[in-house]
């Protein structure tokens, strides 16, 4: 055998190189593979995104406009609430403003009805009063038919400055007691009494703890009508008022009563003075 053939290969070098080609591929594929790859999946994700983003696009205003739905129901809704509640306001107060009217009007009524009666009694007191006063025999204070006639005449004149202090009295019925108040419209206490004397040209002292002193002491069983009542001793009397026939006497008496006429068992007095 030569050289040559000793060293001949044992395989076909053409069979070995396509069984190369069958088993290994070339560099330039791999690479061509890497890339097909990478841009595949870069359309795939451009391709998914917008399908994935769309509905968060389109929801978008979906809600807004849901919201905005919403929030216009709710304010209308609260505006429905608020007209009621003003309209139920306005009834309320209208309804009230009626029934003020109404009762004010019930007692100016009641007012003016015991204001009459008041009056008429007042009148009918002091017409009684003057009768019983006239009724009344005159003393005598002299023998002679001269003294006799001035007394009697002395007498009427008494009777009627009484009658004219109890009328007077009981027409101020009904009006207000105000401190320190002498008429017309107010009195206090010994304002009252004060202003009744006046009448009949009687000029009493302003307070009652003087008032308590400003005539003759009388005892409380054998009053006459005019008397000047008093409460609290003689000389530091602190209430006042005048007696007008029947058990009653007519006062000044306080600022939630005004001047009133009441019998004498509603307060009795501590003393009484009869002016000369």
């Amino acid at each position: 055998m030569s050289p040559t053939q000793t060293r001949a290969p044992q395989s076909d070098p053409r069979t070995h190189r396509r069984r190369h080609a069958r088993h290994t591929q070339p560099n330039w594929v791999k690479r061509a593979g890497v890339t097909g790859g990478v841009i595949g999946a870069a359309v795939l994700t451009a391709a998914a995104s917008p399908a994935s983003a769309a509905p968060a696009t389109g929801d978008a205003p979906v809600n807004e406009v849901t919201q905005t739905l919403d929030l216009s129901q709710l304010r209308a809704a609260d505006a429905t609430a608020q007209a009621a509640v003003n309209y139920q306001l306005q009834a309320a107060e209208q309804q009230a403003s009626t029934a003020a009217v109404k009762t004010a009007q019930q007692h100016k009524q009641a007012d003016d009805a015991k204001a009459a009666a008041a009056a008429k009694a007042a009148k009918e007191r002091a017409e009684q009063a003057a009768s019983r006063s006239q009724e009344r025999p005159a003393l005598s204070l002299a023998s002679d038919s001269s003294s006799a006639s001035s007394s009697s005449s002395s007498s009427s004149s008494a009777s009627g400055s009484v009658a004219s202090v109890v009328s007077f009295v009981e027409s101020q019925v009904g009006k207000a007691y105000v401190m320190g108040a002498t008429g017309p419209d107010a009195y206090d206490c010994s304002g009252l009494v004060q202003a009744a004397y006046r009448t009949i040209g009687v000029d009493l002292p302003r307070v009652s703890e003087d008032q308590s002193t400003a005539g003759t002491q009388v005892s409380l069983s054998d009053l006459q009508p005019g008397d000047i009542l008093y409460w609290g001793s003689a000389g530091s009397a602190y209430h006042v008022a005048i007696y007008v026939g029947g058990g009653n006497f007519v006062g000044a008496q306080n600022p939630s009563s005004g001047v009133v006429e009441h019998p004498l068992s509603y307060d009795e007095p501590t003393g009484a003075v009869r002016v000369a």
